[in-house]
């Protein structure tokens, strides 16, 4: 149903009319010094595919590189037993995976998950009039950035660790209760680059209000003072061809609206009827959901209006 046609955030494949698989592969590079909450990271970063694609998830594989010279077999026991964690917090069940030697840490997972053949989600059906909620705060590449150089404080790194460790499964249960026409979620092309590819697989204008993006803590701080990633400069430039940025904006908000994100949230395309019913009912969860644009018309090539 979804493969390499498009840029979705998962494979899809119909077994019948009742069921289709969902799969996905994603690993990455430390982003803490925490083995334990890395494992976390990790896993909810990988799993949070299957979500945007409306699915469940039901078996995870690991994906280990480890310099085993190098470095302490117990980081990796750690790294496991947090991505353990979180996988039975999903719901799915570990069974297996493949370990290489490699100079460079990096841990993540494949995943398969199910859903049904029509209420499969992707990053192509936004509708004109349409609402955007998004489910987590953005700046984890600016706050990581500063971590690395040492000028963030514990209250802040804990605030990072905690969002990024975070499954997209509750917003993903609550938004299956409502009318979404798209979704995807959040992760290495920033907010506005994620956006973008849903304007562009829609065929769509989208305007994004950075005024009501939330910001991580400290996050804003961050990038005014220049602790911003060489993957936001990327990502602007990349997609800055089908983006307009409205004049007088910080250029600090502009940075963070295209910081890379690792484990963000879900961005979500929902009926105007449904979107503050939702927005209220994820808050209500306890989900750091806010409304930050809407589909604005009709474009063959997609385009993305930041204000």
């Amino acid at each position: 149903m979804i493969g390499l046609d498009t840029p979705d955030d998962a494979g899809v494949y119909k077994i019948n009319s009742e069921t289709a698989l969902i799969q996905t592969l994603d690993f990455l590079t430390p982003v803490t010094n925490s083995p334990y909450e890395f494992g976390q990271i990790a896993a909810a970063n990988s799993l949070s595919d299957v979500y945007a694609m409306g699915g469940k998830p039901i078996t995870v594989m690991n994906i280990v590189c480890f310099p085993s010279c190098d470095m302490d077999e117990e980081v990796l026991s750690l790294t496991l037993k947090g991505a353990l964690d979180k996988i039975d917090e999903s719901g799915a069940t570990l069974v297996g995976g493949h370990s290489v030697e490699d100079d460079e840490f990096k841990f993540g997972l494949s995943v398969t998950g199910l859903v049904h053949p029509k209420k499969v989600l992707t990053n192509t059906g936004a509708l004109n009039g349409d609402i955007i909620i998004l489910t987590k705060p953005v700046g984890t590449g600016v706050t990581a950035t500063a971590i690395k150089a040492k000028i963030a404080d514990k209250k802040t790194v804990k605030a990072a660790v905690n969002c990024m460790a975070t499954l997209n499964m509750i917003a993903a249960k609550i938004m299956s209760e409502f009318r979404v026409n798209a979704c995807t979620d959040v992760t290495g092309f920033g907010l506005a680059g994620h956006l973008l590819e849903m304007a562009k697989g829609s065929k769509k204008s989208i305007i994004l209000r950075s005024e009501q993006v939330p910001i991580l803590k400290n996050a804003r701080s961050f990038a005014q003072m220049g602790m911003v990633p060489a993957g936001a400069y990327k990502n602007r430039k990349f997609f800055e061809k089908n983006s307009e940025i409205s004049q007088g904006l910080d250029r600090s908000d502009v940075d963070l609206m295209f910081d890379p994100q690792t484990s963000g949230g879900l961005l979500i395309s929902i009926d105007k009827k449904d979107a503050y019913r939702c927005t209220a009912k994820l808050v209500e969860q306890g989900v750091q959901a806010s409304i930050v644009g809407e589909i604005s018309g009709e474009n063959p090539l997609g385009s993305l209006h930041i204000i």
